[in-house]
């Protein structure tokens, strides 16, 4: 009987010295995460040096130099906690507990209003719930401090109108104060507090007010229910909302400063600008401002301690809408355009008006409706300069933002299995709550160290050190944004595409781009809006001679130039709504048809 190796054969010795030898192992992905074994170049190596550059050192050092200034050559003492105690005085506290009690407020009324807001866009059969999401949308892409303004140029002395000839002394007593203060921010706060609770709302069924009924209960026992159920989206809305509105710099700068009623990060603001500047001292202020978003988050925390809210299931009816009277219809339908008209139609009624009123703010003008305002805008280089240098600095930094948020993105997509994804996690977390007038104080102090410039880093007062500052501002909202998305790509595909013989680069542009670009899109035209308002990092770290579009409006302005900084105010917005329609315009005409097609609803 023949044995195995008749069949086969018998198998030769392996001279292993007689193999070439093997490239150096590498373990690559489609985004770069590449360790290159034997070769000296790491990509994920110089992602992290970035990330420690622009988000995580400037802001460890400023925050340290309130415990030890001698460290950073700041003082004598290693440790010490004087600046806290230079940082207590009167204008601070009295800042703080303005800051607290607006903050509170502020997330209470638009958690209330964003509540009522998702019931009748998702409960009810209401004639203009379709028009909210865009509002909402419209609001959260919206400056604070552009809503600010508007108000602030309709009721102001001399202002839109007085113009008209309507006394505006009451509304002006009214709105430049606390009361005004909270408008602005409750509108600015009213879209994080109905996303958070909308979308706890949608998986909500019916069942459980269907029980309330059976057992004799009405519409206020149903309502309490659905609160109680609903508990942790009011709290995640309640603790944005505030941590939103005590480190907001745009209302902060405007409203809140021409009605000489300080508040906390306005306190922070005249720190940094002092001089000299006391840097322990202003860090001791950001400590404070993290103190009470910390704050916020424990009492969510706590509050929901020990409960369990775990209401989908198989079993889960499908949300049946109210059908609303005639009655009902008309009192949802003015609510919701009394709504409308005071978070967006006021502000940009204000805005568009005083920028066609010739010689607003001044003597000089004529007060006569014209487009002399625009034409001045567009001619003198001192005002268009300004938004041609933050569309180029916006335009730069989403390109950039979006490259990093994609790396960014993937990996918080596979934390459970990379420690480097989960201190990834950790640090966007910590830089979402930071507010951005800390991350501007921050790179202030990092880069204009006695040991930065020894190293022969010299970018305190440049156009770069500004870019890198927006890079830090949107990279971590920009990676949340693409968490979604980029969790959805099997490795398979990539994986697939290697075993073909494509390289990382091919295998991007050919498998992962077609599937996720439009969602790219919207993340880089998101950056852009955003970045191209920015007012905090502009005011703080604009280089010598440039001037961004932001703090060409705000200088405007206190020049008492009110026509020609409300249009660049308009311009500004309106060449943001420019580029976004020919980004998703380019987007339909020139991608090919299967990218159109992924994402897209049948």
């Amino acid at each position: 009987m023949p044995t195995t190796d008749d069949v086969l054969g018998t198998a030769a010795p392996l001279d292993l010295s007689q193999l070439a030898p093997l490239p150096p192992v590498a373990r690559s992905s489609w985004f770069g995460r590449t360790r290159r074994i034997g070769g000296r170049f790491n990509p994920i190596t110089v992602f992290w040096l970035l990330i420690v550059a622009i988000l995580i050192l400037p802001i460890a050092l400023f925050l340290a130099v309130a415990f030890s200034p001698r460290l950073l050559d700041q003082g004598t003492q290693w440790f010490t906690l004087s600046a806290f105690a230079g940082a207590v005085n009167s204008d601070l506290l009295l800042g703080m507990l303005h800051s607290l009690i607006i903050g509170i407020t502020t997330a209470v009324i638009s958690a209330a209003i964003g509540f009522a807001l998702a019931w009748v866009v998702l409960r009810t059969n209401a004639p203009g719930r379709r028009i909210c999401t865009g509002v909402v949308f419209a609001l959260l892409l919206t400056p604070s401090y552009l809503i600010a303004l508007g108000w602030e140029r309709l009721v102001e002395p001399n202002g839109v109108l007085e113009v008209l000839g309507y006394d505006a002394t009451w509304a002006r007593d009214v709105i430049y104060g606390p009361v005004g203060i909270v408008v602005v921010l409750t509108v600015k706060g009213l879209p994080f507090a109905y996303l958070a609770i909308s979308n706890a709302m949608r998986g909500l069924g019916h069942e459980f007010e269907d029980a309330v009924r059976v057992h004799g209960g009405g519409p206020i026992a149903s309502l309490r229910i659905v609160l109680a159920l609903l508990a942790p989206a009011v709290w995640s809305a309640l603790a944005i909302v505030f941590a939103e509105s005590v480190s907001d710099f745009g209302v902060a700068s405007t409203l809140a400063n021409d009605a000489h009623f300080p508040v906390a990060t306005y306190s922070l603001y005249n720190a940094v600008q002092a001089f000299p500047v006391n840097f322990p001292v202003a860090s001791a202020v950001s400590w404070v401002l993290l103190v009470l978003v910390i704050l916020a988050l424990l009492a969510q925390n706590r509050a929901l301690r020990g409960r369990s809210y775990r209401v989908l299931g198989g079993r889960s009816r499908q949300v049946i809408r109210v059908q609303l009277s005639r009655g009902a219809k008309i009192a949802s339908t003015v609510a919701l355009l009394v709504l409308l008209v005071i978070s967006l139609g006021v502000p940009t009624f204000g805005a568009i008006s005083a920028s066609l009123i010739d010689g607003l703010g001044s003597l000089a003008g004529t007060h006569q409706w014209s487009l002399a305002n625009y034409q001045r805008v567009i001619v003198s280089p001192d005002l268009s300069q300004p938004l041609l240098y933050s569309a180029e600095l916006a335009a730069i930094t989403a390109t950039v933002t979006l490259v990093l948020a994609v790396v960014c993105a993937r990996l918080l997509a596979n934390k459970g299995g990379s420690v480097g994804g989960r201190v990834l996690d950790l640090v966007l977390l910590a830089a979402v709550a930071l507010p951005g007038i800390v991350f501007a104080a921050g790179y202030i102090f990092a880069y204009n160290l006695p040991l930065t410039n020894a190293l022969g880093i010299h970018l305190y007062g440049t156009t770069t050190l500004l870019v890198l500052a927006y890079l830090a501002t949107a990279l971590p909202s920009t990676s949340r944004v693409l968490v979604g998305t980029m969790s959805q790509i099997q490795e398979s595909m990539s994986h697939a595409s290697r075993v073909h013989g494509s390289g990382p680069i091919r295998s991007w542009l050919t498998i992962v781009l077609p599937v996720t670009a439009r969602p790219l899109l919207s993340a880089w035209l998101l950056t852009y809006t955003a970045t191209l308002l920015e007012l905090p990092v502009s005011q703080l770290l604009a280089p010598p001679g440039e001037m961004p579009i932001s703090v060409g409006i705000t200088t405007a302005l206190s020049k008492y130039d009110y026509g020609g900084g409300t249009a660049m105010e308009v311009l500004a917005i309106l060449s943001a709504l420019a580029v976004v329609g020919v980004g998703y315009l380019l987007f339909k005409l020139i991608a090919p048809v299967g990218w159109r097609r992924i994402g897209r609803s049948a």
